[in-house]
């Protein structure tokens, strides 16, 4: 029997689920392998047991949790689908004030109709099992992990830095001019897309495992910059995890 795979969205933009749909014919032939019960995006119906969840967006909104609860409660694998379901997003440049203050300094006024919460990632509310991050996601990345999934293997993510993958395409460093850069701290697997497009990067694919902060504290003395410029770049995208 084919699998039965859902995708589900709370706070966010639903760039992850559109890079989805724009796998195109790669997509047309995963579907031969899958059974899609759910995907708002592109059908109405639902399911009641789902065997492989894949969620986008952050938890902020009243109901958002009960919701994922229920979602969670119905699917034997779920997936945080990108930044926003995996460290909080960009959703997260709001979790250093409190709601009130949010709403009066984007609405100035507190409407009770736009309450929301401090945004979380779905691991405050319940056990996710896999991850596929960044913002957006990489559709190549989402294919082999829901490859993974269905061949019943373990899903791998690069355990490595964005650094390294940055020096293999010979990119000049972005510390050399002057911009605060979370290359040596955040996962690889993006291809150092954002250095690659004269910009820097800002961890939307969260840190690597046990990072090494020395040498990284030792580069931002070499150019002049402070713990907490890196933090502002930091903040822009993760509201769980530690900050290196």
């Amino acid at each position: 029997m084919k699998m039965k795979v859902g995708l589900f969205d709370f706070a966010g933009c639903e760039g992850c689920q559109l890079t989805v749909m724009n796998l195109e014919d790669q997509l047309l032939q995963v579907l031969q392998h899958i059974e899609l019960v759910e995907f708002r995006e592109l059908m109405t119906e639902t399911a009641e047991q789902i065997d492989i969840a894949f969620v986008e967006g952050s938890i902020c909104r009243p109901g958002d949790r009960q919701r994922l609860k229920q979602i969670r409660q119905r699917s034997k694998v779920l997936v945080a689908l990108g930044s926003c379901a995996d460290n909080g997003g960009v959703n997260a440049l709001g979790s250093d004030r409190t709601p009130e203050v949010l709403r009066q300094q984007v609405y100035a006024n507190d409407l009770p109709h736009l309450y929301t919460e401090t945004p979380q990632p779905l691991s405050a509310v319940v056990k996710v099992d896999y991850r596929v991050p960044g913002c957006p996601i990489d559709g190549q990345e989402f294919l082999a992990i829901l490859q993974a999934l269905l061949l019943q293997q373990q899903p791998e993510l690069p355990a490595f830095a964005v650094c390294v993958e940055c020096k293999l395409a010979e990119y000049p460093c972005s510390f050399d001019y002057g911009q605060v850069c979370l290359g040596p701290v955040t996962r690889a697997g993006c291809r150092a897309i954002c250095i690659d497009g004269g910009g820097h990067c800002r961890g939307c694919r969260g840190l690597i495992d046990n990072p090494r902060t020395s040498p990284y504290h030792r580069i931002l003395e070499q150019h002049g910059l402070t713990v907490e410029e890196i933090l502002d770049q930091y903040r822009t995208f993760n509201v769980s995890e530690k900050a290196p």
